[in-house]
C-alpha cells in the first residue's frame, strides 16, 4: 500500500513525452484550460463589476443589466442559428 497513486511524486518510472499519445494528452489539457477560460474569464470580470458596486440596490442593477445583455447575446445566437438551419 505503499506504492504511489499515478500522478503522484516521486515518479519512479518518467513518462516518454515524445509519443503520440503525450501529444493528444497534451490536445486534451489544453482544449480543456480552454473550455474552463471561456467560462472563468467572463464570470470573474462580472464579479468585479458586481463588486465595483457601492451598495446592495447597485448592486441588484448591476446583476439586472448583465442578464438583460446576457439574455440578448442567447437570444442573438438562437436567430443565428436558427437561420443557419
Amino acid at each position: 500500500m505503499n506504492e504511489p497513486a499515478p500522478g503522484q511524486w516521486p515518479v519512479t518510472e518518467p513518462t516518454d513525452l515524445d509519443t503520440a499519445e503525450a501529444d493528444e494528452q497534451g490536445r486534451r489539457h489544453l482544449a480543456l484550460a480552454k473550455a474552463r477560460a471561456a467560462r472563468a474569464l467572463p464570470m470573474a470580470s462580472i464579479r468585479a463589476d458586481l463588486e465595483a458596486q457601492p451598495s446592495i440596490a447597485c448592486v441588484r442593477a448591476a446583476q439586472r443589466s448583465w442578464q438583460s445583455e446576457i439574455t440578448a447575446v442567447a437570444d442573438d445566437v438562437v436567430k443565428q442559428l436558427r437561420n443557419a438551419a
